[in-house]
């Protein structure tokens, strides 16, 4: 193992703290009484969860591919089973967009969560200990156990405090997402016999069959397909997004559509890299699809939640597609994409929500002319809604143009279609930044006495409101920017995944490839001869 890890270097046991601190937060929660006082534990929980996790950029050593603050325990040594967290260039930055992300959904809560603060806070903090595990487990079982045990805590939040719909959207999520588990679950289990070990590293530099290697990365992608969520496993959702509160909406879009990126990247790509090379056209495909038929369906939305939620689509369909162009672009471009999507998306739905406390409707029609009596909030939302559409300046622009870089300089035709995703979002976004702002032609906007009273239902935004906006508009330009440190940051690991594709898709068992290439060649000739 000592030939892939760091030991933690570090006085205090950094990674365990983030997934303890969370767990005692919800724990003592059950003794406290008063929602204030909730409200204000909850906070403090993730801020401090967050000033933990700080050291994770400051001290993180950006000249080596391997994973660093690990710390390893036996667990059941009898099945060569460790307790064994650490993170590298790819997780490090998920995780500290996880606990950045998780006080600003208390705060987007203060006021719309009405009932039963304390079980709302409770399944909170599980979530974000949840989260924090996927991305830093390097033991398969502890992973899955992680990735399984958000799905609880996400059910409850849109089954309690979701909207009218929330039974059905809940349901429909669970569902989608416990069948995806179940597949992977199968995978880990096949590689554990076939190899003996659950350590994540070693599964990476195992030597599979190109066979062997088709199944386990079938069962691993459509696990990962459905979190993304990929086209034809996305309708699950705009419905969740929908029914969702705020702060569910936030963690959905934020760090949980994050996760089925993260793994491919972690488990299709370094321990399958034959069978990923050969269904690169067929991902292609399906992420190139994302990305127009999330933006069209955007494009005819009325409901402002339903449009962010087709937009989310989209752009993970940009995730997607970078990571399988399996070029340093492409990579890193899908990386940082999941970051400012997290940033981005994450806030506007911190704004719907605001609007939403005040008008009490997601419809755009009944949110028009803000600019006359909201304009701190209408000058928010033009900047997230800029970013959105990857203006230059903002952090989306510099994923997406590393995306559309690696695109053209692999396949240009999939350069050249995905250009189609942009101009898509631009309108969109544009649409919906006109008719929030300015518009007034539905005649839903009054005048004279009545505009008095719209104003002062339409109170701007307050401090608490403006404090968490203002906090990622600060992401928003930084990276849009000064993305260095972020891309310096994944620059070994990125390159070490590129030389594991590399090095195990180059399989010595000649014979067996070419029968088990022979048995998928009918089916992916037609995709790749369109690239």
């Amino acid at each position: 193992m000592e030939n892939y890890l760091i030991l933690n270097t570090l006085n205090y046991p950094i990674l365990s703290l983030l997934l303890i601190v969370p767990v005692v937060g919800a724990l003592v929660a059950m003794f406290l009484r008063g929602d204030t006082l909730l409200k204000i534990w909850g906070l403090a929980v993730t801020l401090v969860t967050a000033l933990i996790s700080l050291p994770l950029w400051t001290s993180f050593d950006q000249t080596t591919a391997k994973y660093q603050f690990v710390e390893l325990r036996h667990w059941f040594p009898a099945l060569n089973l460790d307790y064994v967290v650490g993170v590298d260039g790819i997780s490090v930055l998920l995780v500290l967009l996880t606990t950045l992300v998780m006080p600003l959904c208390v705060l987007c809560s203060w006021t719309y969560i009405k009932t039963r603060w304390k079980e709302f806070l409770i399944v909170t903090l599980l979530m974000e200990t949840a989260m924090i595990g996927v991305f830093v487990s390097l033991n398969t079982v502890l992973f899955w156990i992680f990735w399984e045990g958000m799905l609880v805590p996400m059910y409850l939040i849109i089954a309690i405090w979701g909207g009218a719909r929330k039974d059905y959207a809940s349901i429909k999520f669970f569902l989608y997402t416990f069948c995806g588990s179940i597949f992977l679950l199968v995978a880990i289990v096949s590689m554990y016999i076939t190899t003996g070990t659950f350590f994540i590293p070693e599964l990476m530099n195992a030597d599979f069959g190109f066979s062997y290697q088709v199944w386990i990365f079938l069962a691993c992608a459509l696990g990962f397909a459905i979190k993304m969520p990929m086209f034809p496993f996305h309708t699950w959702l705009p419905a969740a997004h929908v029914e969702a509160p705020v702060a569910g909406s936030v963690i959905l879009a934020s760090i949980l559509l994050k996760m089925g990126g993260y793994g491919f990247l972690r488990f299709c790509l370094p321990m399958a890299p034959a069978a990923s090379l050969y269904f690169v056209p067929l991902l292609l495909v399906m992420s190139l699809i994302s990305i127009i038929v999330g933006g069209y369906l955007a494009l005819g939305q009325s409901d402002i939640k339903k449009l962010i939620a087709y937009s989310s689509v989209g752009h993970m369909g940009f995730v997607t597609l970078g990571i399988f162009l399996l070029n340093d672009a492409g990579i890193k471009g899908a990386m940082l994409q999941m970051i400012n999507h997290g940033i981005t998306t994450g806030a506007l739905f911190i704004l719907i929500g605001i609007i939403y406390e005040r008008t009490h409707s997601r419809e755009i029609a009944d949110n028009s002319k803000l600019g006359m009596f909201m304009p701190i909030y209408v000058t928010f939302l033009g900047i997230f809604s800029l970013s959105s559409l990857a203006f230059p300046g903002t952090n989306s622009f510099v994923s997406e143009f590393l995306v559309l870089f690696g695109a053209f300089d692999k396949y240009p035709l999939v350069g050249a279609v995905s250009i189609l995703g942009a101009i898509l979002a631009a309108a969109y976004m544009l649409r919906l930044m006109q008719k929030m702002v300015w518009d007034d032609s539905d005649g839903h906007v009054p005048h004279g006495e009545h505009a008095e009273e719209r104003k002062s239902t339409l109170f701007d935004c307050n401090i608490r409101e403006f404090i968490q906006l203002a906090f990622l508009t600060i992401f928003v330009f930084w990276i849009g920017l000064h993305p260095t440190p972020l891309l310096d940051m994944m620059d070994s690991s990125v390159a070490h995944l590129l030389h594991q594709i590399d090095a195990g898709s180059l399989l010595p068992d000649a014979a067996h490839h070419g029968e088990s290439h022979a048995l998928l060649e009918g089916a992916g000739t037609w995709i790749k001869n369109l690239f």
